[in-house]
């Protein structure tokens, strides 16, 4: 499973990449939403977790644009604002995380996604 973790606080990216490691997962950081965006140009990740707050493009205008073009994509928002039912509107796999989170609710989160994406015959 290939995971596009986007987080501009240096610290957090590097603490939570490295605790989202796992058998069967690659893990790829980037600090903004623009980033991630070229990163996606040049590759298909199964899923995205990104900070909601972000400078310049939001994590959630990041969402939308790679949710229109895959609007089956796994996508986990991290935010400390509670964004209502809003986001679950944008697709069946978009999934919302309270800052700040337990670990393992985020472990829950990668199992749940690995889990339905070993299960779809397509692999995604």
């Amino acid at each position: 499973m290939r995971i596009l973790y986007v987080e501009d606080n240096p610290e957090l990216r590097e603490t939570i990449g490295m605790l989202m490691e796992g058998e069967g997962r690659t893990i790829v950081t980037c600090a903004t939403a623009e980033e991630a965006l070229e990163l996606e140009r040049d590759g298909v990740f199964d899923l995205l977790v990104t900070d909601v707050s972000l400078p310049g493009l939001s994590g959630t205008d990041l969402a939308r644009q790679v949710l229109a073009v895959d609007p089956g994509r796994w996508v986990v928002l991290c935010t400390g604002y509670d964004l209502g039912a809003h986001p679950s509107g944008w697709g069946p796999h978009v999934r919302t995380l309270m800052k700040p989170f337990e670990l393992e609710d985020l472990e829950a989160l990668l199992v749940q996604v690995h889990s339905t994406l070993d299960d779809s015959p397509s692999g995604r």
